[in-house]
């Protein structure tokens, strides 16, 4: 191996070194990290500090070279080439991911999986072609019902690969992601070409894709049935994890933050999967006074929306703060969400702690 491949290689790990630093690393192999939650506060979320969701190590494709096979049940199945895509216009939108597992920690009693606090999320702008154009290219037969989406990362049987109802991979909104913030998706964000499912929870938004394959039966692969399900073990049988729940994250002030007696302002995010958050209620020091905070943008699908609130006549001492959304369908967050196995879509209200003085 000469000096330049050397110097290359060693090029790129120092850039995934870099890109790390400005994450709350959970797990370094394979490597799983936090958004940052100073970079939570903000609208869109810098993609170096977008938290980082992996099963196996990240493989390394080149976005020149890198093919996407179209098969299955299809008229006309055929090899997409990445750098062909790239070169249409595509689409941009501005989608919330949150984990799964995010708040996992705060369950009882503790399920098992990754140990995600609240950091597992953020809203990036995407770029990318509709997946319904390429499925359209390549002609569905009739009696489909799911399109599988198979990653290049894991081996056999236990490579990371999701199916999608018909409905929702034809979605105009469910891309085939290439841009992340107005620039190519990086290596651990799924470069070259990434799945993004808009409203659903970020296990849907297969990374590093390298095939397309229209079913005709559901699929049965392991993280569709064995993960991403919500097993309560009550005897009820598991039902698949889908659309992210309706869910509020207090920005400021922060965990254990000291602030000064008199106004202060509440800030946060509200995001409801595919439905539009309507309203944000905080509550102070317990109980069940709730008060209407301030959406300070019109809501979308697929997207937080940022929310303030003045929290007046604040006095010195121990304070708590709570807040809880609720969305279009009139779903609201609980006091205490339902537990599972596997520690999923856990949307339960947060209490954040504050000093006064």
């Amino acid at each position: 191996m000469g000096p330049g491949v050397e110097w290359e290689q060693l090029s790129s790990k120092d850039r995934q070194a870099d890109e790390r630093q400005e994450l709350v690393t959970v797990k370094h192999e394979p490597f799983n990290a936090e958004t940052p939650p100073a970079a939570l506060a903000s609208a869109r979320t810098p993609t170096a500090s977008f938290f980082v969701r992996s099963n196996y190590a990240e493989p390394e494709l080149s976005r020149a070279t890198h093919t996407v096979a179209v098969e299955g049940a299809v008229a006309h199945p055929f090899t997409l080439k990445v750098a062909e895509l790239a070169r249409g216009p595509l689409r941009t939108l501005p989608v919330t991911l949150e984990c799964a597992g995010n708040g996992r920690t705060s369950m009882t009693p503790l399920p098992v999986g990754e140990p995600w606090q609240q950091g597992a999320l953020g809203t990036a702008v995407w770029g990318g072609v509709p997946l319904a154009q390429v499925l359209q290219q390549a002609g569905v037969k009739p009696g489909a019902v799911e399109l599988l989406v198979e990653g290049a990362d894991g081996e056999g049987s236990r490579r990371f690969a999701r199916a999608l109802p018909m409905a929702k991979a034809l979605h105009p909104d469910t891309l085939l992601a290439l841009e992340m913030n107005g620039a190519p998706l990086t290596r651990a964000h799924g470069a070259p070409v990434r799945l993004l499912v808009p409203g659903w929870y970020g296990m849907a938004s297969v990374k590093w894709v390298t095939r397309l394959e229209v079913l005709t039966r559901p699929f049965e692969g392991y993280y569709q049935r064995e993960r991403y399900i919500y097993d309560t073990q009550d005897g009820a049988p598991a039902e698949p994890v889908t659309r992210m729940q309706v869910k509020s994250l207090i920005t400021s002030p922060a965990e254990g933050a000291r602030v000064a007696p008199g106004p202060v302002v509440v800030q946060g995010m509200a995001w409801s999967g595919e439905r539009r958050v309507v309203r944000v209620e905080v509550a102070v020091n317990g109980g069940d006074s709730w008060q209407a905070a301030t959406l300070l943008e019109t809501p979308r699908p697929s997207a937080w929306v940022r929310w303030a609130f003045t929290w007046e006549g604040a006095k010195a001492g121990r304070h708590t703060l709570r807040a809880r959304a609720t969305d279009e369908a009139g779903d609201t967050q609980p006091e205490r969400a339902p537990w599972n196995r596997l520690g999923y879509g856990n949307n339960a209200v947060q209490v954040r702690v504050v000093e006064v003085g």
